[in-house]
This record gives structure tokens, sequence and C-alpha cells, in this order.
């Protein structure tokens, strides 16, 4: 596996607590935030895959129909929220 350094400036408050976490996990800072983007990567993925299979060939303006027949009654107080 090859590496790369990339600079990375974090506010003082998330670096401490990445650090207690890593620390707790028994690793370095450098290796924890490597498996949280790692993680960050494969969640982003995976949700892109799911929502490309879930839409199919659908284009935004298949939708168009559906937005014509939506009533045009105002939302309740309890959905304005």
């Amino acid at each position: 596996m090859s590496k790369s350094s990339y600079p990375l400036k974090l506010p003082t408050s998330v670096k401490t607590a990445a650090q207690q976490l890593a620390r707790e996990d028994g690793v370095s800072l450098n290796q924890w935030i490597a498996s949280a983007v790692a993680e960050k990567i494969g969640a982003v993925q995976t949700a892109a895959e799911f929502l490309k299979q879930r839409t199919g060939h659908a284009r935004p303006g298949d939708l168009v129909s559906f937005l014509d027949a939506a009533s045009d009654e105002t939302p309740s107080s309890e959905d304005r929220h």
C-alpha cells in the first residue's frame, strides 16, 4: 500500500476528542484519523451506489407529473417546524 502525506489542521476540540478516542482504541492519532476517513469514504460510496441502484434510469424531469399533481394546501403548523 502506498502512502502520501496531507497536512491537516483541525479545531483544537476536534483534535483533542480524536486523540482521546485513538488512545482508547490503542492506536496512534494518525491511524485513527486514517481509519475514520476510510470509514467515511466507504459509507459515502455505499450510499451513492444504493441511491444509484434505486433510481435506475429515472431523471429529475420524470417527477414533474407527480409534483404537478400535488395539492397546494398549506402545511400544518407541526410540519412547518
